[in-house]
């Protein structure tokens, strides 16, 4: 098996895999998870929201808090409810459309203090909620039936459909206004959890106690605003709540709603109760709006910490909570069929496309892919209120992109240098950059191909070694090897061997070179002058002088790495055309010639020749012979370089 296609087997297996388990895990959504990482993208996804389509507020909530500038000048909290029940008087003498009180009163202060708060509210009963406190556990306890009070009875909700689809949170006691506040007043739960992380990203718009549901203190308010009676509040399973029959509220099958955050704190108009006490608001502030009356003061320790900012107060909270229901801006978590998609084309077009890629590629396109669904994530979030989860497919993205780059970097930086150690010794540093760079054009195994060979040999060279010491003559031929080779290369040439003093080269392999025989020609006639030059050099130091003849042939060859596996490999051509160009060199001797080329290399240089793009130089037809292991005879030519200002034959 061709190792490249099992290598690309095995990543699109591990895409196919990797989504697979991300999926699993999409399906199951651990709660840690959900609560923990989840929930922080969620975050930031609020942040850019509130930077590229901050929402716009109606004015219809507005918020009378009780704050620090309050407590200043009325005395600290908790105030005494007298001095509450006047604050009461004075809003509603403002006509609020609705009245919701953020306060919770679980204990007497007097009798006639209670009575007079009492007095106050249920004399605009019908347009107040007031605050009720359910305690539930940190671990679920088992259902026991408990007795709902009858103060809060009326207030529960009276429709409810798809019961069992709901699994709601149970509260497991209820801490009810002291009944000569609370009594015949509309009330609503003000339980609030945070995730693992501690930020408040939900709303429980009803929990359980005993048999009965009951509705949050944000919800009721919200009922009321919308001029609605409880039985046309309808909990319709795991999927919300109907209101009047033309709103919906989504929600999870625990009856929580995502809260969309409308900015940080202070985002809600706020009006001192000092100022409200002291007369100091306008009727046309308050009237016709939905109010809620809560604590701001940093003594009073009702802050949450949310997406958008660590100290928001609870009533903020909540009257953020009124004005998403009163302007349905909600946002609903995605059920899941677009990280499906996500997830299965993640899988699918990541296993295709990045095992044809290189490692750095794949790792851009990893990244481009990634941040296509981070913009995409964050659309949907800012435009369409829809949670859509991150964590999961980007994870998946990302686990891929990092096994897939490592493991084809691995593998590209282990055939890199298997490439760079067969062929260094081979080609210039050129070519071995383009071979690691195109590993495909590095076929190591036997293959058919159109090459140009050159073999050049030094005249006389064995009475030349006889009359010389071992130590002269290794000098010699090093100097001269190391010429002729930087030539071969500079020509892009792959040096095959030196056999004694004789060197082989060819071209046309193991990179594509469409301009083989030119390449081949060029070089023998650079390396020819460089001969002349080191002629001239070593005659002047008085030293052995060393000539050579060259031959060059074009023709089919066999190429590839052949010798003993696992022993001794040499990448080289083997075939009639490169015996034809060793025959070819050893004619140079009988016909006093410095290059002789065949006539198929002279049949790949006819259009250079018709077209003079090769300058300086004579070629002359020698002879048509017949060599030794060839039937046909062959025609040959002789190539001369000239100096520069003499025409071209």
């Amino acid at each position: 098996m061709d190792f490249r296609l099992g290598k690309k087997r095995w990543i699109l297996i591990f895409c196919i895999l990797s989504s697979a388990i991300f999926l699993s895990l999409l399906v199951w959504r651990p709660n840690y998870i959900e609560e923990t990482v989840e929930a922080l993208t969620l975050d930031y996804r609020f942040r850019v929201r509130d930077i590229i389509s901050k929402p716009n507020l109606s004015g219809e909530v507005l918020i009378i808090a009780i704050d620090d500038r309050s407590l200043n000048e009325f005395g600290r909290w908790p105030w005494r409810r007298t001095l509450i029940a006047g604050l009461v008087r004075k809003i509603m003498d403002l006509n609020p459309k609705v009245f919701a009180v953020d306060l919770f009163f679980p204990e007497s202060e007097s009798e006639e203090s209670d009575r007079a708060l009492g007095e106050a509210l249920r004399s605009y009963k019908e347009k107040v909620v007031l605050g009720t406190a359910f305690n539930v556990p940190v671990v679920e306890k088992s259902r026991e039936d408990k007795v709902v009070p009858d103060q809060i009875i009326d207030s529960a909700f009276l429709r409810i459909n798809e019961l069992k689809k709901i699994d709601p949170i149970d509260a497991d006691r209820v801490f009810i206004t002291v009944p000569q506040i609370g009594e015949g007043i509309i009330t609503g739960h003000i339980y609030s959890h945070s995730d693992y992380d501690g930020k408040l990203r939900w709303e429980v718009l009803y929990l359980r106690y005993g048999d009965e549901y009951f509705p949050s203190l944000a919800l009721q308010a919200a009922r009321l605003s919308l001029g609605l009676p409880l039985n046309e509040m309808i909990i319709m399973g795991n999927r919300g709540i109907e209101v009047g029959g033309r709103l919906f509220i989504p929600t999870d099958q625990r009856g929580r709603m995502i809260i969309n955050y409308l900015g940080r704190e202070g985002t809600f108009k706020f009006i001192s109760a000092s100022d409200v006490l002291k007369n100091m608001v306008r009727k046309e502030e308050i009237e016709n709006r939905t109010v809620l009356l809560g604590t701001s003061a940093i003594a009073t320790y009702d802050l949450k910490n949310t997406p958008l900012s660590a100290n928001m107060s609870g009533v903020e909270k909540n009257a953020t909570v009124v004005q998403n229901i009163l302007g349905s801006e909600f946002l609903e978590k995605s059920k899941g069929y677009v990280e499906i998609l996500v997830l299965i084309l993640t899988g699918l077009t990541m296993g295709i496309v990045l095992p044809r890629l290189s490692a750095i590629m794949a790792a851009v396109f990893s990244s481009v892919f990634l941040l296509v669904y981070i913009v995409a994530v964050q659309l949907f979030f800012s435009f369409i209120g829809l949670w859509v989860n991150f964590i999961y497919p980007a994870a998946n993205i990302m686990t891929i992109s990092i096994v897939v780059t490592v493991v084809k970097y691995f593998f590209e930086e282990k055939r890199a240098k298997e490439i760079r150690f067969m062929f260094s010794s081979y080609v210039s540093p050129k070519i071995v950059e383009e071979l690691i760079n195109n590993p495909e054009k590095a076929k190591l195994g036997g293959e058919r191909k159109i090459v140009t060979v050159l073999f050049s040999d030094i005249r006389g060279f064995t009475s030349i070694s006889e009359r010389k010491v071992p130590e002269e003559v290794v000098e010699m031929l090093n100097e001269y090897f190391t010429e002729m080779t930087n030539i071969i290369f500079k020509w892009d040439g792959t040096l095959d061997k030196f056999v004694g003093d004789e060197i082989m080269a060819f071209w046309g392999a193991p990179a594509e070179q469409p301009d083989h025989a030119e390449l081949a020609v060029r070089c023998a006639l650079n390396m020819t002058d460089r001969l002349s030059e080191m002629q001239e050099k070593w005659m002047r130091e008085g030293k052995e002088i060393l000539d050579c003849g060259i031959g060059i042939n074009t023709g089919e060859v066999i190429i590839g790495n052949i010798g003993a596996t696992g022993k001794k490999m040499d990448y080289t051509v083997i075939g009639d055309h490169v015996n034809l160009a060793a025959r070819v060199e050893k004619l140079t001797r009988d016909y006093n010639a410095k290059i002789i080329l065949t006539e198929f290399t002279i049949s790949h240089l006819n259009t250079l020749i018709r077209k003079n793009i090769i300058g300086h130089c004579e070629l002359k037809e020698l002879d048509t012979v017949k060599v030794k292991g060839k039937e046909k005879e062959v025609k040959i030519y002789e190539l001369k370089g000239l100096r520069h200002g003499e025409a071209p034959l």
